[in-house]
């Protein structure tokens, strides 16, 4: 069974950074591509951040580009997002997703972010 196990959530304050981890328990984690997703109460969760198998493509919601980046490290099944000058309009539960073919679709148990003075 795939597992993602994110850690690096909190709280912080409107300018501040924080970084989130995302562990695979499995090796497909190198040929699967990695995002992170958020979601407010009482809306779709939402795309933040793609990255490729091996990184050569990366997207970003327009909301968060030039503030988040997203990472990876195949050799420790970790997806990273760095996340700089916060503001409160971020704050929401953070998920990460593996995703591989159509074989496998599998989601984190999220992480809640809060930016607030």
């Amino acid at each position: 069974q795939v597992k993602l196990v994110e850690s690096g959530g909190g709280s912080v304050q409107p300018g501040g950074s924080l970084r989130l981890s995302c562990a695979a328990s499995t090796d497909i984690f190198s040929v699967s591509t990695m995002s992170w997703h958020r979601q407010v109460p009482g809306k779709q969760r939402e795309l933040v951040a793609s990255i490729t198998p091996l990184g050569g493509s990366i997207d970003y919601a327009d909301s968060v580009k030039g503030r988040f980046t997203i990472s990876r490290d195949n050799a420790e099944n970790t997806v990273y997002l760095q996340m700089n000058n916060l503001r409160p309009e971020d704050t929401a539960v953070y998920f990460c997703n593996l995703r591989h073919a159509s074989v496998y679709n599998v989601w984190g148990q999220g992480t809640q972010i809060t930016v607030s003075s």
